[in-house]
């Protein structure tokens, strides 16, 4: 058994991943210092969320209790037709949840004193028995052990493991959230209860409801999520997309409020070009589409000595797998673990990496898999298993059946609807 005297942990990156790893750490008796290089609430960034047993689990550890709502339940898939037409359909229970909620429910739970802002990592130091971060500002912060949670860009990541890269998929995410108040009473009536799929060649877009301002999930007050993949090769259309009005060029990452007008007005054309009406409408009436290129990235080494890497800051699965805050509340869990069993030291890092290594890679492998058909032209794609396959929770799967992810076989018509207990699959 490891060194079980209270310690100190730092957690660089305060979004979801951090946020659950610091309250879980806290409430074991750590000393926790969570580390956010930006300033005010994080409040309103992200989107979309779907919830899984695990992460609700985790929140649980984090000292949400479980009764909290988290958002919409809804029971039914379908896949809409170029006419508007369901094409298919399953019923699959889920609850879909929101980035602002989890965040205001986290950082709700975490002692004030343990969150500094304004602390842009620029260094992370080790010795033998600390390590140490120093910050843009001159302030530095020394700890028995540090986690990463700073995201696909780490700092820690790059500084500490720089040949571990994220790779470009050759394909974006246009998102975005329409109102339910201002929707078609037809696209509410077909597709706005439902996770909804609109599947045009080489091209996914999935939508589901989430709660609207102020998190509230009354009828009428909630809002439609959208996640719309779509080519865009690295020959300079992602270069295009990526660049805002002023021809000012964000390779990293395009604030919303800066996505080309011109770009905007493409997408919504080519919603009502290729897409069931409802989807078209919900892209027309959506005031501030915006898009995110898509990534994944594999680590082979996620225990460096007295830090570790989680969330994306390890591992970058594609969205397809609806497993992104989950796979974080994991490694959440797992580093909490480790560190009851052999305290804040090395020894629980590398316990940490055990368990989470082949797990984490068997994710990314998935989603690439579920992602391939918008790289290959030549790919064949049925639509039913593209629904049903689509951020499923898949807790209950051993490795070697994660690893496989075998296309799940449809069902015959007379079993329609399928009633499907949370996160199972029937095949």
């Amino acid at each position: 058994m490891g060194d079980k005297r209270t310690s100190s942990v730092l957690v660089v990156g305060g979004s979801l991943g951090g946020l659950m790893v610091a309250n879980m750490l806290h409430r074991a008796g750590h000393q926790v210092t969570l580390l956010e290089k930006a300033m005010g609430s994080l409040d309103g960034r992200g989107a979309g969320i779907v919830t899984h047993t695990l992460l609700v689990k985790a929140l649980e550890r984090c000292g949400i209790p479980a009764e909290t709502p988290l958002g919409v339940a809804i029971q039914k898939r379908v896949v809409l037709s170029r006419d508007g037409d369901i094409a298919e359909h399953a019923c699959i229970n889920q609850v879909l949840t929101s980035w602002s909620r989890l965040y205001a429910l986290l950082v709700a739970v975490l002692p004030p004193e343990c969150y500094h802002q304004g602390a842009a990592v620029q260094r992370v130091e080790q010795t033998e028995n600390q390590v140490r971060v120093v910050c843009e500002d001159g302030r530095h912060f020394q700890g028995d052990v540090l986690v990463a949670s700073d995201g696909i860009r780490s700092v820690v990541r790059q500084q500490l493991v720089p040949q571990v890269k994220v790779q470009y998929a050759g394909y974006v995410a246009w998102r975005g959230v329409c109102d339910e108040a201002v929707l078609s009473q037809r696209t509410l009536d077909t597709v706005f209860e439902t996770f909804g799929f609109g599947l045009p060649e080489h091209e996914q877009l999935i939508g589901y409801p989430v709660a609207g301002a102020g998190n509230s999930v009354a009828k009428g007050q909630r809002r439609y999520n959208f996640v719309w993949y779509r080519p865009a090769a690295d020959d300079g259309t992602l270069q295009s997309l990526m660049t805002d009005a002023d021809g000012t060029h964000h390779p990293l990452g395009l604030s919303p409020n800066k996505v080309h007008y011109q770009h905007v007005a493409d997408v919504r054309r080519a919603a009502h070009d290729k897409m069931a009406p409802q989807f078209a409408e919900i892209l027309e009436k959506t005031a501030q589409p915006f898009l995110q290129p898509i990534y994944d990235c594999s680590s082979t080494q996620i225990a460096l000595d007295r830090v570790a890497l989680m969330g994306d800051a390890s591992f970058v699965a594609r969205p397809h797998v609806g497993m992104g805050v989950t796979k974080a509340a994991e490694d959440a869990m797992a580093l909490t673990d480790a560190m009851l069993e052999h305290g804040a030291t090395p020894q629980a890092l590398l316990a940490y990496e055990q368990a989470r290594l082949r797990p984490c890679q068997a994710v990314v492998n998935r989603a690439r898999r579920l992602g391939a058909y918008m790289q290959n032209q030549a790919a064949a794609r049925d639509d039913y298993d593209a629904m049903v396959q689509t951020a499923i929770d898949l807790s209950g799967m051993s490795l070697d059946e994660l690893e496989q992810a075998r296309p799940i076989a449809r069902p015959s018509a007379s079993s329609f609807p399928l009633q499907l207990e949370p996160g199972i699959i029937q095949a």
